[in-house]
């Protein structure tokens, strides 16, 4: 076949235009917050073709961005044939009408658009895309004077930011329609969630000690999973792979079990919506025994990311749960890197998910922890209790079993909500 015969058969990437601001009190370095988005960007399936910033006092009410920066953006987008333009803050409805009416051609979204799109992109199971829908309505409900037309697929076709509404190709959509949508969500999602209640309840009453995985997106917690366990969960290099909850059996070095249950990543400027709406799988980590707060230590902004990762385990009710924190990666770090990460933070694991270089120390660490959340007895069960020696088969770390005359003598570890029902047969 000739060259002159050749067709592009590969779909084309779209390419987007970012547009950050600064203002006096950002924690999060602009410079940093772009190079996310632009990550963001690539997750979602395009490619960032340019940037515009501008150092702001307070958010212009109209428009986010003054009115000479708008006009910059438009003619920077069609120099750049940009087909979208991504805020990197969310923007208000009013806000995003007026920046359609002034950049034309192209489509406008923002940071949370993006994410949800993301998450739309990648949920699999029946909850995850309850979840991610619930959200997407969410956020679309107050926009629906005509200015979101384009997520619907027909204005501006699909790519990045469309995946709305779960691929509906309606243009009209009024309020009452999406308010009946969230509310069909809503009790969908209800039900699913009672199944994993039941399903939680049952983990917190086996005895067994639960791990949970939080962190930011991409610091490692599914290779780190698959590193403890041998499991084969897929593991990227892109933000948010992980959105549905995936629970294995741990087994430490000295015979006790466990369960580890990996979790959707966190991440600056999270959207409210989808915390709300992943409350259910974020329950996992708040109704653990010890979370594991996974940090990749070769971000040169690892220590925000600890704070954002703290702010949602907040917002979720988790704060009080015992952490230990993981930083993962090191193998990327040099040794003096190292030793100085172990003086900034004592209490922490030093790990390499990828290598499996520090599990022993991470081992001994989650042992120190499960130790303290469990009592160590020593009873003689009479024969008659034979349901208790079953219990403690089931449910407990036996160390030592020996049957006597007048009953089983057992040395076992056991949970201190079940600790009590042995207590009467103590030596």
């Amino acid at each position: 076949m000739s060259p002159e015969s050749m067709y592009e058969t590969a779909e084309k990437s779209e390419r987007a235009l970012l547009v950050g601001i600064e203002l006096p009190r950002d924690e999060w370095p602009l410079e940093a917050s772009l190079s996310e988005l632009e990550s963001l960007v690539a997750t979602a399936g395009a490619e960032t073709v340019g940037s515009a910033t501008q150092r702001l006092d307070r958010p212009h009410q109209r428009s986010l961005v003054g009115k000479g920066k708008v006009l910059e953006v438009a003619q920077l987008a069609s120099a750049l044939s940009a087909d979208v333009v991504v805020f990197d803050c969310e923007l208000t409805p009013t806000q995003q009408s007026n920046l359609e009416h002034e950049i034309k051609g192209v489509k406008i979204i923002d940071r949370t658009a993006l994410i949800l799109d993301i998450f739309a992109l990648h949920a699999t199971t029946r909850e995850g895309r309850l979840q991610v829908a619930l959200a997407q309505n969410q956020y679309l409900l107050p926009r629906l004077r005509g200015m979101w037309a384009h997520l619907a697929g027909h204005r501006m076709g699909g790519g990045v930011g469309s995946r709305f509404g779960e691929g509906e190709s309606q243009l009209e959509v009024d309020r009452r329609m999406v308010r009946k949508r969230i509310d069909a969500l809503t009790a969908e999602l209800a039900k699913v969630e009672t199944e994993r209640a039941t399903q939680r309840k049952s983990r917190a009453t086996s005895g067994v000690f639960r791990l949970a995985l939080a962190g930011y997106t991409n610091a490692g917690k599914s290779t780190l999973l698959n590193c403890l366990t041998n499991a084969d969960t897929l593991t990227y290099d892109q933000l948010f792979t992980t959105l549905d909850s995936t629970t294995r059996r741990l087994e430490l070095p000295d015979g006790r079990e466990m369960t580890i249950t990996d979790t959707v990543g966190f991440i600056q400027k999270l959207p409210h919506s989808l915390v709300e709406s992943f409350k259910s799988t974020l329950d996992e980590v708040r109704e653990a025994d010890l979370i594991l707060h996974v940090v990749d230590a070769a971000s040169p902004h690892c220590e925000v990311h600890i704070a954002a990762v703290q702010e949602v385990l907040a917002e979720v009710g988790a704060q009080a749960v015992p952490q230990l924190l993981v930083l993962n990666k090191v193998d990327l770090l040099s040794l003096a890197e190292q030793e100085d990460l172990r003086t900034r933070y004592p209490e922490a694991v030093l790990f390499s998910a990828l290598k499996a270089g520090g599990t022993e120390e991470l081992y001994a660490a989650i042992t120190r922890s499960a130790d303290a959340a469990s009592e160590l007895l020593r009873v003689l069960v009479p024969f008659d209790k034979g349901a208790l020696v079953q219990l403690a088969h089931e449910k407990t770390t036996i160390l030592s079993e020996e049957y006597r005359e007048d009953g089983t003598l057992l040395e076992l570890r056991v949970a201190k909500e079940l600790a009590g029902r042995f207590k009467p047969y103590l030596l």
